[in-house]
């Protein structure tokens, strides 16, 4: 028979996995599920505040009346992007607005590698790469994160794992599912690592505002690396996420950034992928947001500590960032998260859904407050 489809597309799927074949059955015979894997905070009431966005998008339905697309991104819209990064002066003319840090992620793959190049991610992952890296041809490698370490980048190892085809080296900060957040000391090592090896970084900071017990934030554009993209996007940081809009920053060494922005620049060009309204919302969206925007960390903060409750006398790394916690069990994972399933009606993922070795359960703290001490001890019976 003729072949109508790529390669990709005949191997797309396969079997479901028997946590959510248990979960489709469960929900079938009218069992309410505690989803503790989506963390979603729209599904728990946490939404920008919806009389602001309507004033916000009308406005700038006005401002997108005539369409006049920049390949870059609304210039209003950069200008507020830079604004965030502050002391950092990153111009706006080193911003590229996208739909999305996915996207924003297919653009660096396409713009660094060649189809069976490969790029370094950490390990633990988080699965979306993998689809992302097939559609771009290039492959995943890992570097390892140290649980014992506070799940610090093990440096050494990662270096050890740079070959002659890698092209670039991703870091998620803070990252998701561990919760661990680069300090200072570690992002100057992986610039460092990065100038020896003549290698761009790929920055993940969208769970940036949602740190704890952390003074501030550290970023590797603040540091010498020679070429840095640094994704950040309205789907965690404004709770938006059907805004879609993501952005990426390029810093670093004055010549590979203009060889960067003119690709990136043309990449943008033949899609022009970004909703006019969204860009010209994208100032005030900033500017009318801080004080939900405040609220919404504080009530982060609610849940990370209500569950932290419910675990206590759980040994494990608590998350310095993001909206995930990465336990370490003594028996076997998948049997862990079923049980919980079946017996508790709560739904986590075993950790090989995240490249994790050995035994872990994965899930967020993102619930309602009130039922999460509840929830976490059910969970910290069966771990």
């Amino acid at each position: 028979m003729a072949m109508f489809f790529s390669e990709l597309a005949e191997n797309l799927g396969g079997p479901k996995n028997p946590l959510y074949l248990l979960h489709e059955r469960l929900k079938t015979e009218g069992y309410a599920i505690v989803d503790l894997v989506r963390g979603n905070v729209n599904e728990h009431g946490i939404v920008y505040p919806p009389d602001i966005l309507q004033d916000i998008l009308e406005k700038a339905a006005e401002s997108a009346r005539v369409y006049r697309p920049d390949s870059l991104g609304q210039r209003p819209a950069r200008e507020a992007i830079a604004e965030y990064y502050g002391n950092l002066n990153i111009p706006a003319e080193q911003i590229l607005v996208t739909p999305g840090t996915s996207v924003s992620y297919w653009y660096c793959f396409k713009l660094l590698a060649e189809p069976g190049d490969e790029i370094l991610c950490p390990q633990p992952s988080y699965p979306l790469f993998d689809y992302i890296a097939r559609l771009a041809g290039v492959h995943m490698a890992n570097y390892r994160l140290m649980e014992s370490r506070q799940w610090a980048i093990d440096l050494d190892y990662l270096e050890n794992q740079i070959t002659s085809r890698t092209r670039a080296v991703i870091l998620i900060s803070p990252h998701n599912p561990t919760g661990m957040v680069a300090g200072e000391d570690q992002l100057r090592g992986l610039a460092e690592i990065a100038a020896r090896h003549s290698l761009p970084i790929i920055s993940d900071e969208v769970f940036n505002e949602f740190i704890f017990d952390r003074d501030g934030f550290p970023r590797v554009a603040g540091t010498r690396a020679p070429l840095v993209f640094t994704l950040n996007g309205f789907s965690k940081l404004f709770a938006l996420p059907g805004m879609k809009i993501g952005w990426m920053t390029i810093t670093g060494d004055d010549g590979l950034v203009k060889k960067s922005l003119a690709a990136l620049e043309l990449i943008s060009d033949t899609f022009l992928p970004v909703n006019e309204v969204a860009q010209f919302a994208v100032p005030d969206i900033f500017e009318r947001g801080q004080d939900f925007l405040s609220a919404y960390k504080a009530w982060v903060s609610q849940c990370r500590a209500a569950a932290l409750d419910g675990l206590k006398g759980i040994s494990f790394v608590p998350p310095q960032g993001s909206f995930y916690f990465t336990i370490p069990i003594t028996h076997d994972e998948e049997q862990a998260a079923a049980a919980l399933l079946e017996k508790h009606r709560i739904l986590v993922h075993p950790g090989y859904f995240y490249d994790i070795r050995p035994d872990h359960l994965v899930m967020t703290f993102i619930d309602e407050p009130a039922s999460l001490h509840h929830h976490f001890a059910k969970i910290a019976e069966v771990i």
